[in-house]
């Protein structure tokens, strides 16, 4: 064979190899295409737009959902806060308070998180402002994390979903976990989640007994230090100041329902143990005189509830059934439990110091769990 055979050769060798790559990186961009459309239109983080009449989305995502469920969900309401928002029934808002409420927890939020989100509830851009006002705001005030860094999240959060940012939305368009976890297993299975009740823990009611509490607990260690009112106020008033009051300052036309979830008896024994027990009582009532000088703020403290000292009301130490979330609905109408001055707070705090220190706590660790 020739030089100019072989050199004719090579030349349509690479010619269709150049064909091929062309052809290749086509339906590369064609499938990725295809997978970032399907992603926009189906939207299963709600980044774009309301959700598609008839889809099963699944919500199980806190940290990458809730951004997107406070854009564009239509609502009146919404429920703030951590684990202990997550078994609230947004339907039991509707019937007992009138409000149409979208869930936006964030397990173990800090106040950081707290900001993140309310920051696009209140954002008058989003398609929720822009249908109808705020009317009302529920938000489980956790005094554990009120101590944390004002800029400090539970979790590393996805920003591309927060920000408006187009250029980095291909995070989300081209993510394989969303297409195949939402979109294409919710198609298969055929079912989605139920709105009202989305986030609610996995606990059946099974789990909400003594012996489960008591097998799983695990007794903090007796710190040698007691903190102090000085250990702690000046972190939860920077908090404050930060992260939430300007939210309730900003907002006067909104009620805001702020209430101190019931965790058990079990919770106010490690703050003993861990030494927090008397700063954390100084906190309640700092907290309390803050949100009481706003005439948009209802209060309501739960801790003094009876059922605090009974674990078969609990999971674990802190997180409670199901029907507690629907009774503190009840109370959010009626106004039981509802704080109204510092003085009601002082009377609450002191008769919870009688509920703890008259509690049995040795016949409850020497029973056989």
């Amino acid at each position: 064979m020739s030089e100019s055979e072989k050199h004719q050769i090579c030349k349509t060798a690479e010619k269709k190899n150049r064909s091929l790559l062309v052809i290749l990186v086509f339906i590369v961009v064609a499938a990725l295409s295809m997978c970032a459309a399907l992603v926009i239109y189906v939207d299963p983080f709600f980044h774009y737009h309301t959700p598609l009449s008839g889809f099963p989305y699944v919500v199980d995502n806190q940290l990458s959902q809730n951004p997107g469920m406070a854009t564009h969900m239509d609502y009146n309401g919404c429920i703030i806060g951590s684990s202990m928002t997550v078994n609230f029934d947004t339907d039991d808002f509707k019937e007992l308070l009138g409000y149409d409420t979208v869930k936006l927890s964030y397990s173990g939020a800090y106040p950081k998180d707290d900001y993140n989100i309310l920051s696009i509830v209140f954002d008058d851009s989003t398609y929720a402002r822009q249908r109808q006002d705020m009317g009302a705001v529920f938000f489980a005030m956790d005094i554990p994390t009120m101590t944390a860094d004002t800029e400090e999240t539970k979790y590393p959060l996805p920003e591309y979903l927060y920000d408006r940012n187009p250029l980095n939305d291909v995070k989300y368009v081209l993510n394989k976990d969303v297409l195949f976890q939402y979109i294409l297993r919710p198609v298969v299975q055929g079912k989605g989640s139920d709105l009202s009740e989305i986030y609610a823990s996995w606990w059946t009611p099974d789990y909400y007994n003594i012996q489960w509490v008591m097998h799983t607990y695990e007794e903090p260690e007796k710190s040698d230090k007691t903190y102090k009112a000085e250990d702690v106020l000046p972190a939860t008033e920077a908090n404050l100041e930060k992260n939430i009051l300007p939210f309730v300052a900003g907002h006067t036309e909104t009620q805001f329902y702020f209430f101190f979830p019931p965790y058990s008896i079990l919770y106010w024994h490690n703050l003993q143990q861990e030494g927090f027990y008397d700063a954390a009582f100084y906190q309640y009532q700092y907290v309390a005189d803050q949100l009481l000088k706003y005439d948009n703020v209802h209060l309501f403290y739960f801790q003094t509830m009876d059922e605090v000292t009974d674990l078969n009301n609990y999971a674990d130490y802190s997180h409670y059934k199901p029907e507690i979330n629907r009774f503190m609905v009840e109370c959010f109408r009626s106004g039981d439990y509802e704080i109204r001055s510092s003085e009601d707070m002082k009377v609450a705090l002191d008769k919870m110091r009688k509920i703890v220190e008259s509690f049995d706590y040795d016949e409850l660790f020497s029973g056989d769990w």
